[in-house]
């Protein structure tokens, strides 16, 4: 059995089939029936990217990305990662630097089953060598409870008695906040009918600002907030 959260989930969605999924302030979204963690939109090597390009980018941010990994899967106790499209950003994430702190990170969890919904970042960079362990899976995540996808635009037609909860990436939902003074922009969980778009998960991507009339939108910051609950 997995460890239990450190703490209550600030906010849980339930599937038909009814299991749970635990939206984390890490930017993940963790399954405790199938002790799956689910992140989305990772872009490692982004950085090193745009610097082999020449662009002076700030240094550290595939660390960054990693740590706060590994606090998702040590709070949830996950043994399943599934990683919903954009694992790397570009053929240059496979610079020697970037595969060294991958396979680091790799080796500080030698049990987890890793897997990767092959992203349009992911087509073009290349897939991952064999020793950091993800399968790739070109046809998306299938389980009892959720279908994982990397785009809305990936979803094949489905019978209307699949009533699964779609989960998916690539947009980089930010809702906007407008206070009196000062504007916020905050990565979020986006639900529409029944796909929840997931936040980037990497520490060195942008944002989409999404529209929050007709769906729910859960915004990251310390917490989990639902903007509009009571």
């Amino acid at each position: 059995m997995s460890p239990s959260p450190t703490r209550e989930p600030d906010f849980v969605l339930t599937a038909p089939s009814g299991a749970e999924l635990h939206l984390m302030p890490e930017r993940a979204a963790w399954c405790p029936h199938s002790e799956t963690l689910f992140v989305a939109d990772v872009h490692l090597g982004k950085a090193a990217t745009f610097r082999a390009r020449g662009l002076p980018v700030p240094q550290g941010t595939t660390t960054e990305t990693l740590t706060r990994l590994s606090q998702a899967l040590r709070r949830s106790g996950a043994r399943e990662l599934v990683v919903l499209g954009d694992l790397l950003h570009a053929r240059e994430s496979h610079a020697s630097d970037t595969l060294a702190a991958v396979q680091r990170w790799r080796d500080a969890h030698p049990g987890l089953r890793c897997s990767v919904v092959m992203g349009n970042h992911d087509r073009h960079a290349g897939p991952l060598g064999a020793s950091l362990g993800f399968e790739a899976l070109p046809g998306g995540h299938h389980s009892e409870h959720w279908l994982g996808v990397h785009e809305e635009a990936d979803l094949s037609p489905t019978p209307a008695a699949d009533t699964r909860l779609v989960l998916a990436g690539h947009l980089h939902p930010v809702a906007v906040l407008n206070g009196r003074t000062d504007r916020l922009r905050l990565p979020c969980f986006w639900l529409r009918d029944r796909v929840l778009t997931l936040p980037a998960f990497g520490a060195f991507t942008g944002g989409h600002r999404i529209e929050t009339q007709g769906a729910r939108t859960f915004v990251v910051a310390e917490r989990v907030v639902e903007l509009g609950a009571a």
